[in-house]
């Protein structure tokens, strides 16, 4: 019985190749899509899930006199660590880490540069679950220059040799020697903390570690598992009046989040430097809807086509009834043939995921992989995943196939109904109703990363070249800076203590106007050379710019319009030109010599801070930023680094084009923007395989009726338009209900981004335009073509 079930599906599929065609092909994309996200998605989730439970970070939300806003941070200070442990039972142990980008080390004639050396207390291997491969079980964490470093970093600092014992040198200005006391295994790619070494933080300066006030390293805590989180917060307030001096501790605010957390739910926190690749928990939730949502529709066409396809197979069903087959066995039998056909499109599935892996991990920067031999967990679940999609999407014609009386179909009168092709219709424009939203979605998406990307920031991006600087090569700066300055290729030079496109520092300064009383605030600072603001092209809206030379009234400041604002609200009749010459700053206090116009130095993701620019060459700058001639790069690129070569010989070139930077700080928007995109592509084309096979199915059904209508001058125009009508229709409904679900949901998403697109008509109408093209695109060859058929063929059984 079971050997005539298959022979019986198989004949039924090559009967139909383009009906089984169509479902195949439909559901073997939705699986594929499915999958793929849920690699992601299960990638994403497994983010530090070897480590513990009860972790926290400390993190703050500050809030100084003269910022415009809030702002939440990753940081905390050094003591807090000790002092909550000290007095909180709550507190059961603490961990300080300290990030070291490219971290020089030595050992013998071998030189290299660690992507990022942690610095960190005793009990980081008691809270964390880094393995320790080799060396004491602790790794003497707790001893000055000692270091632990991983198995990759140990293969190409020592070879084959045992480093444990042996002495590395690091180079900078505190440059010190450390004993390799052990071996890490090489951190998780799902980690959030990555790093090359480890060493002691009780190798920092003692002073620096007892200073309340600073925020410069990460904080966690390993908490008692009975704690209420929510009620230690509120013991925050009176812990920090403690600690810090006189009005300091109301600037601040303490909130926790759990470790396991914070990889996807960072997006709003700042000086987040110890948070590999995070990415928002809310864009991971979207990809797994979008994908189920192809997934229905794949499963709506198999609806579509199999209750349109039911009078093909009603005297099959007759026959079957009169000689004894019940309900249940004709159900179970087309259940069957449909969970055959999932089957099928799984392996086609896999195999398309096999194919597009590499570009999905290009895409999205994961190393995302199919672990079809590896876990067979996995290979179960999606097994059991695609049974149970063959059976959510056959269940229905299932039912209604096996519902035909035989005395009915036997005589030539089954009903496959009026009701059935409304439902059909209500099915298909479901399927529109989802790929309009998807196209609307994908639409506003990129019309907002481009919007974010080409908006002018205030500043010059073009043509600028940035080159990182550490406290070595810092010192050669000038001569950098004069060694490049005569080459035709440079257009400039200049240095600065950060780059723009990322979340600068924060200080307090000090502001007296007139003969007021002397203000204390707070406002994002930037460091840079005297021609810094000539080289960016960043415009005074009064006042001057830096003097080249040392001004006789001290140090000289430049404040943003949003600084000038803040200075000037207890001030209302006063004007913004009253500012140049006040006094302003910290130490001795210098003055305000210009005020810039607003720049966006941030992403468009947040509103134009408050800020002080000033000159300051004495304290080293971290970038230079270099403006090259346009349409020379290459050459520019080359004398810059044999320039870099000769006076920085032991330190590694490296540049970046500002215009990438900031294409890597709207990296995961563009990952957004592409990911949506692609899913609304696989949506649309699957729902116009269902609308190429119902189109199909129509043309065949009336062909007698088109063949009247041509006998009768009805002309190739006529019967397409007829033909193609109901279609364009259906999407046209589909379009009214999609239009304010996309609206709404649209907006809402809108409103995380400080500068944004308005949701205009014209992009509904584009799309709305785009979907009836597409529809009559995929339905146009089977109308024309039954157009064209000549009638003489149609009507020779009449």
């Amino acid at each position: 019985m079971i050997k005539n079930y298959f022979k019986i599906a198989f004949r039924n599929l090559w009967k139909n190749r383009i009906s089984s065609a169509i479902n195949i092909v439909g559901l073997s994309v939705g699986i594929a899509a499915c999958i793929i996200i849920i690699l992601f998605v299960s990638y994403e989730r497994s983010f530090d899930n070897f480590q513990g439970d009860n972790i926290y970070r400390i993190s703050e939300v500050q809030k100084f006199p003269g910022m415009a806003a809030s702002q939440k941070v990753g940081l905390s200070m050094a003591p807090m660590g000790p002092a909550l442990k000290a007095e909180y039972p709550e507190v059961k142990n603490f961990t300080r880490v300290r990030w070291n980008d490219k971290y020089q080390v030595t050992y013998g004639e071998k030189r290299m540069f660690l992507p990022c050396a942690y610095a960190v207390d005793s009990a980081f291997f008691k809270i964390f679950n880094f393995k320790i491969v080799k060396g004491s079980p602790q790794g003497d964490i707790s001893k000055p220059n000692n270091i632990l470093i991983t198995q990759q970093t140990a293969e190409k600092l020592f070879g084959n040799s045992d480093p444990i014992g042996k002495v590395i040198n690091h180079f900078g200005s505190d440059t010190a020697k450390f004993t390799v006391t052990g071996i890490l295994a090489n951190v998780p790619k799902n980690s959030q903390m990555q790093f090359d070494a480890i060493f002691s933080i009780n190798s920092l300066p003692k002073n620096r570690m007892e200073s309340w006030g600073g925020n410069w390293l990460n904080t966690y805590l390993e908490m008692a598992p009975e704690t209420n989180m929510a009620t230690f917060e509120k013991k925050m307030p009176a812990f920090l009046k403690k600690h810090i001096e006189g009005e300091g501790s109301k600037f601040y605010e303490l909130f926790y989040m759990p470790f396991k957390d914070i990889h996807a739910n960072s997006t709003e926190i700042g000086l987040d430097y110890v948070n590999f690749r995070k990415f928002d928990k809310k864009s991971t939730n979207l990809f797994a809807v979008i994908a189920l949502i192809v997934l229905v529709i794949a499963c709506v066409n198999f609806m579509n086509l199999s209750t349109a396809r039911s009078a093909d197979r009603a005297k099959e069903v007759g026959i079957r009834k009169s000689i004894g087959a019940n309900r249940s066995q004709l159900a179970l039998q087309f259940l069957g043939e449909t969970v055959l056909l999932s089957l099928l499109a799984l392996v086609i599935s896999i195999i398309l995921v096999e194919v597009s892996l590499p570009y999905i991990n290009n895409l999205s920067q994961r190393e995302l992989n199919l672990p079809i031999l590896t876990s067979p967990g996995f290979l179960f679940a999606i097994l059991m995943g695609t049974i149970m999609v063959g059976v959510l999407s056959g269940i229905y014609p299932a039912l209604f196939l096996s519902s035909f009386q035989p005395v009915k179909v036997l005589k030539g009168s089954v009903d496959t109904g009026k009701n059935k092709g409304a439902l059909r219709n209500v099915l298909v424009v479901g399927q529109f109703i989802c790929a309009v939203f998807l196209m609307i979605a994908t639409v506003l998406v990129v019309k907002q990363l481009n919007f974010m990307q080409q908006k002018d920031p205030g500043f010059t991006r073009d043509q600028i070249v940035t080159v990182p600087l550490d406290r070595i090569t810092s010192r050669n700066y000038e001569l950098f800076k004069q060694q490049l300055s005569g080459n035709t290729l440079i257009k400039g030079i200049t240095g600065a203590q950060d780059q723009l496109g990322g979340h600068l520092d924060q200080s307090g300064v000090e502001f007296k106007y007139k003969d007021n009383p002397l203000q204390n605030l707070a406002s994002t600072r930037l460091v840079v050379d005297a021609n810094y603001l000539k080289l960016y092209n960043i415009k005074i809206a009064a006042g001057t710019n830096f003097s080249e030379e040392k001004s006789a009234n001290g140090r000289e400041y430049v404040i943003n319009e949003a600084l000038a604002k803040e200075l000037l609200k207890d001030y209302p009749k006063a004007k913004m030109e009253s500012l140049i010459g006040q006094r302003f700053g910290f130490d001795s206090l210098g003055v305000i010599t210009g005020i810039a116009k607003n720049f966006n130095f941030n992403s468009l993701h947040h509103k134009i801070e408050t800020m002080y620019i000033f000159n300051q060459k004495d304290w080293g700058f971290n970038t230079v930023s270099i403006k090259i001639k346009a349409g020379a790069s290459k050459e520019a690129i080359n004398f810059i680094k044999q320039t870099w070569e000769k006076l920085n010989p032991d330190n590694p070139f490296e540049y970046q084009f500002l215009d990438d930077h900031f294409a890597e700080v709207y990296r995961a928007d563009s990952q957004v923007s592409k990911i949506v995109g692609i899913l609304a592509a696989l949506a649309i084309a699957i729902s116009c395989l269902g609308l190429f096979g119902l189109a199909s199915f129509s043309a065949e059904k009336r062909v007698k009726e088109i063949g009247v209508r041509k006998v009768l001058g009805a002309s190739v125009q006529g019967i397409v338009v007829l033909l193609s009508g109901h279609f364009v229709k259906l999407v046209l409904i589909s379009n009214i209900i999609a239009w304010p679900l996309a609206w709404y949901v649209m907006n809402k998403w809108l409103q995380d981004f400080a500068y944004r697109i308005e949701i205009t008509w014209s992009t509904f109408s584009l799309v709305a335009l785009l979907s009836v093209l597409i529809a009559l695109l995929t339905i146009s060859y089977q109308s024309v073509k039954a157009a064209i058929t000549n009638p003489i063929k149609s009507l020779r059984s009449e």
